[in-house]
């Protein structure tokens, strides 16, 4: 069963990269009426998000740069925004890299207790390293979903 849950980890991220591929990195910043964020901020949201549940609640060493908690955490606005975001290229990179780095860091750990029980923003409470696992893909499939309402919004000005 790990084996199919890391398969599915693997299609889900592969969706995040060819999407990011898709979209021309001139529009990401662009943030339409009745939107709240970018698209640039969608994708480092899912990266930052990603290493916090895999890697930041288990006490590891989160490997991504240390901006992307300022600038892609939950509650996070480009328009608070004081510094240059990372580029397409950039976070592409992390995406890929973070995807190894779970494949080789989850088997074995599914059912490892996390050392503080994590309440997410919807109320939901994780006990488990294979909770966390599976909820982010929900995430990040809520994310891609809304890069893609983004992308058509700004295709159809």
């Amino acid at each position: 069963m790990e084996q199919t849950i890391i398969h599915h980890m693997e299609t889900v991220r592969s969706i995040t990269e060819q999407t990011l591929k898709k979209i021309p990195e001139e529009i990401s910043d662009t943030i339409p009426k009745g939107f709240n964020n970018n698209i640039r901020w969608n994708f480092g949201h899912i990266a930052f998000i990603q290493e916090k549940l895999v890697f930041g609640l288990l006490g590891e060493e989160m490997k991504i740069p240390r901006d992307y908690e300022r600038l892609f955490s939950a509650g996070t606005k480009p328009a608070e925004w004081d510094e240059t975001p990372p580029s397409f290229d950039e976070i592409a990179e992390i995406l890929t890299e973070q995807k190894a780095r779970i494949k080789n860091f989850i088997p074995g750990r599914f059912h490892d207790k996390l050392s503080t029980p994590f309440t997410n923003r919807m109320g939901i409470t994780f006990y488990t390293v294979g909770e966390v696992l599976l909820f982010s893909f929900y995430h990040e499939a809520l994310h891609i979903e809304t890069i893609k309402r983004l992308y058509r919004t700004i295709s159809s000005y």
